[in-house]
């Protein structure tokens, strides 16, 4: 119980200083609960800005973004589980060794990369990105394919399946729970990542996440923090319901995946 509250404190936060005015959010010592609750906070997040142009880019770009990873994922850690090569062991654990490696150190790289070949301002960097697979999803699949018995294999083989038709026909539809997992997962991702949309994309074909930090001003150019807080309400909700719900697969996908805790 202590932890819920523990983790529930920022969203409260969150939703208790979009009901302020700015005189209270400026002052911080008129108590935690505004005098008056100011539901136009909501009303502004929703009108000032082109608030569903800038929403549907970012569902737009998570859920190709997500698509995308989950499936090649999905192949590099069957790949891992079942097929046999020369130098697998060792490539795996390369794989494994770029989860140590932090995102913030090749985005620079990918940019120029990028800027090189005229992809700025578009969104085939998430392509890329989502045809690349995610070390953390390979690892997710390949602990749940390597668990599946061999003689499912050797059966579709002998029905004259190729391995193509296994993965899809069969290893694919099995493992739904860490699919699930593994697409809310990346969905988050693109969703709540900022510095990404910050740094590649134009005002037109940016994500809300960026726009809420940008584009909340008052005439004088200042930001408004108690509008930004009722859009960044209204940014984490949709995720939350998500979770909500689809919070069994996470427990069916870390117990046949072998993670615990």
């Amino acid at each position: 119980m202590a932890l819920a509250v523990l983790f529930a404190g920022p969203l409260l936060w969150l939703l208790l200083a979009a009901l302020k005015t700015r005189e209270e959010w400026a002052s911080g010592s008129t108590g935690i609960l505004p005098e008056r609750a100011q539901w136009s906070n909501f009303i502004h997040a929703l009108t000032d800005i082109n608030f569903a142009a800038y929403t549907l880019n970012s569902l737009f770009l998570a859920t190709t973004y997500a698509v995308l990873i989950t499936l090649s994922s999905a192949a590099v850690g069957f790949g891992f589980a079942r097929l046999q090569a020369p130098g697998k062991r060792a490539l795996f654990f390369v794989l494994l060794s770029t989860m140590m490696l932090p995102q913030i150190l090749t985005l620079l790289p990918t940019y120029v990369l990028f800027s090189r070949i005229g992809l700025i301002n578009t969104y085939w960097p998430w392509v890329l990105w989502g045809l690349a697979a995610s070390p953390y999803l390979v690892f997710l699949f390949r602990q749940f394919f390597a668990a599946i018995p061999r003689e499912l294999e050797d059966a579709a083989i002998v029905d004259g399946c190729g391995w193509g038709r296994i993965f899809f026909r069969i290893f694919l539809p099995l493992s739904r729970p860490v699919v699930v997992t593994a697409f809310l997962l990346s969905f988050t991702w693109t969703w709540g990542d900022y510095i990404a949309p910050a740094l590649l994309l134009d005002v037109d074909h940016t994500t809300l996440s960026v726009a809420i930090t940008a584009w909340y001003r008052d005439p004088r150019g200042n930001a408004i923090p108690t509008v930004q807080a009722a859009a960044a309400a209204l940014y984490v909700i949709p995720m939350m319901v998500v979770f909500l719900f689809a919070q069994r697969y996470f427990i069916r996908s870390a117990l046949s995946s072998g993670i615990k805790g």
